[in-house]
């Protein structure tokens, strides 16, 4: 087999927290992440004597070394000890593009697994992770996904007892955010507060939606910004169309709302739909078997 096809899971942030700006220039995370069923379709190919390079349906994606795919493929050669190979890898995206989504890290894990199965596996589920990390801060959650606690850069992971089963409506306003931009202004204030990190693993250990739903938080959302306000109109649209909680996920721009109810949720997509043409109903994702 010289072709397999392999999906690539988004993530949102059940919660975010920044705790300490390290000597390297990196921050210390502290996150509840999820993988949700919305997804990027990858088809990877082995190729004799060709460097790896990428397709997109997306035009205005890069397809050489800057996209975190081609870059996952070739690490992943060098890695294995694998010479005269690359991988022709076809993307075909619907995960949005500048959202804070690790839409990217996503397309790079699926790469990952998509070669570690052609190539007979030469990688464990730990060696890869640690393979991906060399590509990317989110990639190792991508790896597995499902319910995660993320600490160091984002790439130190504990598995949580899985989210309860919920639709989630994400909707991702025209603009993007600037990731390096919004770390810098939020090295110029002081938080006014943090996510209750604890209480949303009690709350998943319980199984009790309505208490993490209520406990979400996103100390990105506390940096100033103009285009909050835009924000802060997706989470009260979805909290008008009975969302338990919402919040931006990521650096942004998404914004997701946890919902118990299908037939609430399609109908804040579609509410939401008629302003922002990026809406998306999803459900939790479990972790995958690597």
């Amino acid at each position: 087999m010289n072709t397999t096809t392999e999906k690539a899971y988004a993530k949102i942030n059940i919660s975010l927290d920044v705790t300490a700006k390290r000597p390297d220039g990196y921050h210390d995370m502290l996150m509840v992440m999820q993988t949700v069923s919305l997804c990027d379709d990858i088809e990877v190919s082995l190729v004799e004597n060709q460097r790896s390079s990428a397709t997109c349906n997306l035009h205005f994606v890069p397809t050489d070394e800057r996209n975190l795919a081609v870059k996952a493929a070739e690490k992943f050669f060098k890695a294995a000890g694998i010479e005269g190979r690359g991988a022709l890898i076809k993307m075909h995206k619907l995960i949005p593009v500048g959202a804070g989504m690790a839409g990217g890290s996503a397309d790079a894990a699926a790469v990952l697994r998509a070669l570690n199965r052609l190539c007979g596996r030469p990688f464990d589920e730990k060696a890869l992770c640690d393979l991906a990390g060399e590509v990317g801060s989110d990639v190792p959650f991508c790896i597995a996904g499902g319910t995660m606690l993320a600490t160091g850069r984002g790439e130190i992971l504990s598995p949580l007892p899985e989210l309860p089963h919920c639709s989630i409506v994400i909707c991702k306003p025209e603009f993007s955010t600037s990731t390096p931009e919004l770390f810098r202004k939020l090295d110029a204030i002081k938080l006014r507060c943090h996510p209750d990190t604890n209480g949303i693993i009690e709350a998943l250990e319980s199984g009790d939606l309505v208490k993490l739903s209520r406990r979400m938080y996103n100390v990105f959302e506390d940096v100033p910004d103009r285009r909050h306000s835009t924000i802060a109109e997706i989470k009260s649209t979805m909290l008008d169309c009975g969302a338990m909680g919402s919040i931006m996920t990521g650096t942004g721009s998404a914004v997701f709302g946890i919902f118990s109810d299908d037939a609430a949720a399609q109908g804040a997509c579609e509410k939401l739909k008629k302003e922002f043409k990026l809406c998306y109903t999803a459900k939790d994702q479990p972790r995958l078997e690597v």
